[in-house]
């Protein structure tokens, strides 16, 4: 069993910041950060693996970033730059069957956070 804290959500300007944390109980795997919109899927957005090597998607490449503190047990998500399309609650996961080779797909996440809602609206 692993439990993910999430926290530092909120409602921002377009163009303004956000710094998403979550803490993992038992961090020795592939974490990530996936959203979701009001009906729309479940998307990913980072994933960052043990060596710390991260996977960005595309649609907020350049702007956000994503981090991993090993003493803390903690991955960040900065967000730079908010498009009101990335309004959406925003959730951190981990997939315990991997380190190394993380994969995108939310499904194969088998621990997931609470969420946390992040608006951009003016």
């Amino acid at each position: 069993q692993v439990d993910l804290m999430e926290s530092g959500g909120g409602t921002v300007q377009p163009g303004g910041s956000l710094k998403l944390s979550c803490t993992s109980s038992d961090a020795r795997y592939c974490l990530g950060w996936f959203r979701q919109a009001p009906e729309k899927e479940r998307e990913f957005v980072a994933i960052i693996n043990t060596d710390h090597q991260a996977t960005i998607a595309d649609s907020v490449k350049g702007r956000f970033t994503i981090s991993k503190d090993d003493a803390k047990d903690t991955m960040y998500l900065q967000m730079n730059n908010l498009k009101p399309e990335d309004t959406a609650v925003y959730y951190c996961a981990e997939w315990t069957q991997a380190w190394r080779q993380c994969l995108t797909t939310p499904s194969l996440y088998n621990y997931w956070g609470q969420g946390t809602q992040v608006t951009v609206s003016s």
